[in-house]
């Protein structure tokens, strides 16, 4: 291991792609984070729109753009993230997870998703800080995503910052219903989820779905929730976290977002 300070952790909520050019009021947060961030050799992320039948890691030296979304405006598809990957510290992660049992595959033409590279303009815009992904496995739960970043926490000491890409709700259900209010579960939820993260009540965000309030509605599903867990894993209790408040866009999509180890 190297002399690295600890990296940071971070939990986005990635909202829709069109955050891309529209920051509302989480983008600027992020913006302002990302120049905060100081000796970060690599930027680690764990997305909802990678999903596969076991882990894999891309080992990509050069991942392209991927506009994984249909029915946004023309300018959002031509939009670029050209940040380099990082093959040697993907194989060094796909190492940790092997020992940890985890049975992990290789991606060497994947790119980046909008998971990865919508909350990566506004915070690293430059692009200039090598991004690789670690997928989800299809079958991951709360349960084994806590220990998904406890996997991947012991590249924080080699200066990876390891990025959960979420959503702090996400119900597409509801998501072009007009209105312009923030729903009241919407909040009620963040709430919820804010008490217990800044307590490091893992048990609690585990159980999320039985013990939250209106967790069913928030998550019809729950790939877009587990990314938080993903980040908890990764962090220690002590750790103090900053909270990101982004508000709720689009009525219904809370863009709460943490960090963890930031200066």
């Amino acid at each position: 291991m190297s002399s690295f300070a600890p990296a940071p952790v971070l939990f986005i909520s990635h909202g829709a792609p069109t955050f891309a050019t529209e920051p509302a009021t989480l983008g600027p947060l992020l913006r302002n984070l990302g120049q905060q961030l100081h000796d970060v050799r690599a930027v680690l992320v764990v997305s909802p729109h990678w999903q596969t039948r076991g882990v894999e890691v891309m080992t990509t030296a050069t991942p392209v753009t991927v506009h994984d979304f249909g029915g946004f405006p023309a300018a959002l598809y031509q939009l670029q993230y050209p940040a380099h990957g990082q093959p040697q510290l993907a194989e060094e992660v796909a190492q940790l997870l092997t020992e940890a049992g985890w049975p992990v595959t290789h991606d060497t033409q994947r790119g980046l998703d909008h998971g990865a590279w919508v909350p990566l303009m506004h915070l690293l815009p430059q692009a200039d800080v090598p991004v690789f992904q670690v997928s989800m496995p299809y079958n991951l739960n709360p349960a084994s995503a806590l220990q998904l970043g406890r996997a991947l926490s012991a590249m924080r000491a080699q200066g990876v910052l390891v990025l959960a890409s979420g959503s702090m709700t996400h119900n597409l259900y509801e998501f072009r219903q007009l209105g312009a209010a923030a729903e009241d579960y919407a909040i009620e939820f963040t709430q919820w989820v804010r008490d217990k993260v800044r307590s490091h009540d893992t048990d609690y965000l585990i159980d999320y779905r039985r013990l939250a309030p209106h967790a069913q509605r928030a998550h019809p599903t729950e790939e877009h929730f587990l990314p938080l867990l993903v980040a908890l894993g990764a962090v220690s209790a002590d750790e103090p976290v900053q909270v990101l408040n982004g508000g709720v866009d689009h009525r219904v999509l809370s863009m709460e977002s943490y960090a963890w180890g930031v200066a």
